[in-house]
């Protein structure tokens, strides 16, 4: 409110009044009088400075109890498994992982709101107070003025003088943002060696992805394709989509005189190849063959391979061949893996440096 809105008959009544009473009484001439600020209620905490220290142990306790929080959430994220889930009534099963980790992030988050409102309005000055509007360009004596209420206004918080307050709040505070950062731990990369390696091994039988049977020889004939997983991988396994990402095998019987690449006749078996179903580009899974020219193509973006040469890339986006497996037969006369991809496979662009 303006000084020219206050009506004549109250501009000479004492500050007292005009602050805390009625400096206006409503009248014929005047209907909308300025009734004035009520007049001010202490608080407990003013005139008792033991309600006031239980207030200060209060926000204290709710600021510890933030920092406690933001530390549970860090354990939490690195020791709850991903995976777990439990019981939470009445929700039912959630997440273990996403329960606590909302949990204890809101906790942090509450106690520190919930500290600074006690705060405010048990300890910190409750006076009412009344300041004329001013230009938006302040001059130098307002600016003045404004620090000097700035300064007032830390010693009316108390937070010099409440040590214990100030302490527990910035540690609060302090340790709030760690949990954000915890987070970044996910932007990795963090995944190891993991992205070179499948689950093929030596001695591991080639087991067909529709009869999940072993695979004999005789099961592939020439110009066939035939898919293929990892001996032991069912697909009621939890992490059988991670594995068969990786490990997807096509198997395709050709005419070891059309074989022409060295290598790839080497490790195949009697016209028998088995390349990665994962395509080089984005990692698509190949499933269209052509039996006259032995190319394969992926549905996703047309990058096509030559089966008979390498299996390079003779068209589309991707960037280099699909890795061969090596195979053999074993002594009961099942196709089995000789090892490992000899590099990564899918779209392995970046995990080859």
């Amino acid at each position: 409110m303006s000084s020219q809105d206050i009506p004549e008959e109250n501009e000479n009544l004492p500050a007292e009044q005009e602050a805390h009473g009625a400096v206006g009484v409503a009248d014929d001439k005047n209907p909308f009088a300025d009734p004035g600020l009520p007049p001010h209620e202490h608080r407990v905490q003013d005139i008792d400075e033991v309600a006031a220290r239980r207030s200060e142990r209060v926000v204290a306790f709710l600021f510890t109890l933030s920092m406690l929080a933001t530390v549970a959430f860090i354990a939490s994220y690195v020791a709850v498994p991903h995976d777990k889930a439990i019981f939470v009534f009445p929700i039912g099963h959630i997440n273990a992982l996403n329960f606590a980790l909302g949990l204890t992030l809101g906790v942090a988050l509450f106690s520190i709101g919930a500290g600074a409102v006690h705060w405010a309005r048990t300890l910190m000055s409750d006076e009412e107070m009344v300041d004329e509007r001013h230009p938006i360009s302040a001059p130098a004596e307002v600016r003045e003025k404004v620090f000097e209420d700035f300064k007032a206004g830390t010693k009316e918080s108390a937070i010099g003088r409440r040590k214990l307050i100030r302490n527990t709040m910035l540690g609060a505070l302090t340790l709030v943002p760690l949990s954000g950062v915890v987070l970044l731990r996910d932007l990795g990369p963090l995944p190891g060696t993991k992205l070179r390696h499948t689950m093929w091994k030596k001695g591991l039988l080639l087991v067909n992805m529709n009869t999940n049977e072993p695979l004999r020889p005789s099961d592939i004939a020439v110009g066939s394709l035939t898919f293929a997983k990892p001996d032991g991988l069912e697909e009621d396994d939890h992490e059988f989509q991670t594995e068969i990402a990786k490990a997807a095998l096509m198997i395709v019987r050709l005419q070891p005189e059309d074989i022409k690449d060295k290598r790839e006749l080497e490790w195949s078996h009697e016209g028998i190849v088995a390349y990665s179903k994962i395509c080089t580009h984005v990692g698509c899974p190949i499933s269209l063959y052509e039996q006259q020219t032995h190319h394969v193509l992926c549905p996703c973006h047309q990058s096509t391979f030559d089966l008979s040469d390498g299996a390079r890339v003779i068209f589309g986006p991707a960037g280099h061949a699909l890795p061969q497996l090596r195979i053999a037969v074993n002594d009961e006369g099942y196709l089995e893996a000789q090892g490992d991809f000899e590099e990564p496979v899918g779209p392995a662009f970046w995990e080859r440096g």
